[in-house]
């Protein structure tokens, strides 16, 4: 889910971070603040190195809690200041030299420019299946809605929260979505921790509670239902995909090791964030990262099949 489903929002109400549809209420274990919507938020920005001042400093030591008296003095902007650093990270984006084609056009439905590097690299070819792995929301900060729509894409979504299934089910009529926690192994109930700032929910409590952040969040544990994605394919009946795209906070060697790439052979992989175990994986799996992305997504590694 990542930072994506924390931001998710409407610009008729910017406060409420924490909006859910009303057929989708999300369960926390009891109503959130306004307060802790915002250390969530502004952890999961930090995280990801989009809010200036929160890195390590060169004592090497962890960086301090983010709170909203931090990033946000005045708690009651708190959430239309998040939604302007959003916007200015996307305009600081687009003025980027480089962009030519479809990378300078304007994005419709992911966060940030997703959906546009995807469909540069596959110049929006028709037809094409893709893999959703921690997919949230079926339309909002989604990053395969416009392959769906525009495109005649087929595909699978899913995700451990088991509350987006009937959004996908209305929004998504050519894909399936599935609620299970795709890692490594199948089979087994697994727990799952629940986070009161939704996006940071993980089978991971560190990252779910915050506390890999240095941040103190509610969670409530779960138990979800294991699969690997070479069971689920072969289950639907998928031989082959074109993109295979994750952001399980955390979990995503786990869920790449559970995965033939030789056998299914897609040929872009898109995973949240620049993890050397990650990258490590794919390369002795075939893939090399696509250099000329990374300075368009600050959020995401881009991986092609190396040529053979």
């Amino acid at each position: 889910m990542g930072v994506r489903e924390l931001t998710r929002r409407s610009r008729h109400s910017p406060v409420n971070l924490r909006r859910t549809s009303p057929a989708l209420a999300l369960r926390p274990t009891r109503e959130p603040t306004h307060r802790r919507v915002l250390v969530g938020t502004a952890t999961a920005l930090c995280l990801l190195g989009l809010v200036s001042g929160c890195g390590s400093d060169d004592s090497g030591e962890p960086p301090p809690s983010p709170t909203p008296e931090r990033y946000f003095p005045d708690e009651t902007r708190g959430a239309a200041n998040l939604l302007s650093t959003i916007d200015q990270i996307r305009e600081r984006l687009r003025q980027l030299p480089g962009r030519a084609g479809i990378l300078a056009e304007p994005r419709r439905y992911s966060l940030f420019d997703e959906e546009l590097i995807i469909r540069d690299f596959f110049q929006d070819r028709r037809g094409g299946t893709f893999i959703d792995v921690g997919c949230a929301w079926p339309t909002d900060a989604n990053n395969t809605y416009y392959l769906e729509k525009h495109l005649d894409w087929r595909g699978i979504g899913i995700d451990a929260l088991a509350e987006y299934g009937p959004a996908w089910e209305q929004a998504r009529p050519s894909s399936h979505f599935f609620s299970f926690l795709v890692t490594d192994h199948s089979g087994t109930e697994e727990s799952f921790f629940r986070s009161e700032s939704t996006g940071l929910s993980s089978a991971d409590r560190s990252r779910a509670d915050g506390s890999h952040f240095g941040d103190d969040l509610e969670v409530e544990e779960t138990r979800v239902r294991s699969i690997t994605l070479d069971v689920l394919l072969d289950r639907e009946g998928i031989e082959r995909i074109d993109l295979l795209a994750l952001d399980i906070e955390g979990h995503e060697l786990q869920a790449l090791r559970g995965i033939d790439l030789d056998r299914f052979r897609p040929e872009l992989v898109v995973v949240e964030g620049r993890r050397k175990d990650v990258a490590v994986h794919l390369d002795a799996a075939g893939y090399e990262v696509i250099e000329r992305y990374l300075r368009f997504d600050p959020i995401n590694t881009y991986y092609r099949r190396r040529a053979d």
